[in-house]
């Protein structure tokens, strides 16, 4: 019954809740240091907002799912919310990149990294609204959808961070 009990789950969120924040931390930094160089970039703000949504959205629903006594439809409702914001903001930034890219841009060129792009998007975030649904239903995995999302958040988030920080400087 782990996969709609939230009972089983604690050790696990404050793990998932501690490798959030620093990550987070880390991005935040990456920011800092090369602040002008990312401003300066039309597409590198909006890499900057898909990193901290795929690392806010862990931090957000972990730290959520430990607080004593909540139920785990509760819990499905919102990490559903939470999970739906962290997925429409990335999601609207990289559509509208893409059609600037059709529009303005030789696409040939740059759709690689805008369908890798969006490709880390939908893998780091989608789990979670599964999780949420399949809570709420109580059939399809529940829970254990918080796995893979927080996994492909992590990848995410340290590759938005490693070109914020590092790639930036090529």
């Amino acid at each position: 019954m782990h996969a709609y009990d939230l009972a089983g789950w604690g050790a696990l969120l404050s793990a998932e809740v501690g490798a959030a924040a620093a990550l987070t931390g880390l991005l935040f930094v990456a920011i800092s240091i090369n602040l002008s160089s990312i401003v300066a970039n039309p597409i590198l703000p909006s890499r900057a907002i898909d990193a901290l949504c795929k690392l806010s959205n862990v931090l957000l629903i972990a730290s959520l799912g430990l607080v004593p006594g909540m139920s785990a439809r509760l819990f499905g409702w919102v990490a559903l919310a939470i999970g739906l914001v962290a997925w429409f903001i990335p999601t609207w930034n990289q559509f509208m990149q893409l059609r600037e890219a059709t529009a303005n841009w030789n696409w040939r060129e740059h759709k690689d990294w805008i369908l890798t792009r969006a490709l880390i998007t939908q893998i780091a975030t989608l789990p979670f609204l599964v999780m949420a649904i399949s809570v709420e239903v109580g059939a399809g995995g529940g829970l254990y959808w918080l796995v893979p999302g927080v996994l492909f958040s992590f990848i995410g988030g340290m590759f938005g961070a490693w070109i914020l920080l590092v790639e930036i400087l090529r």
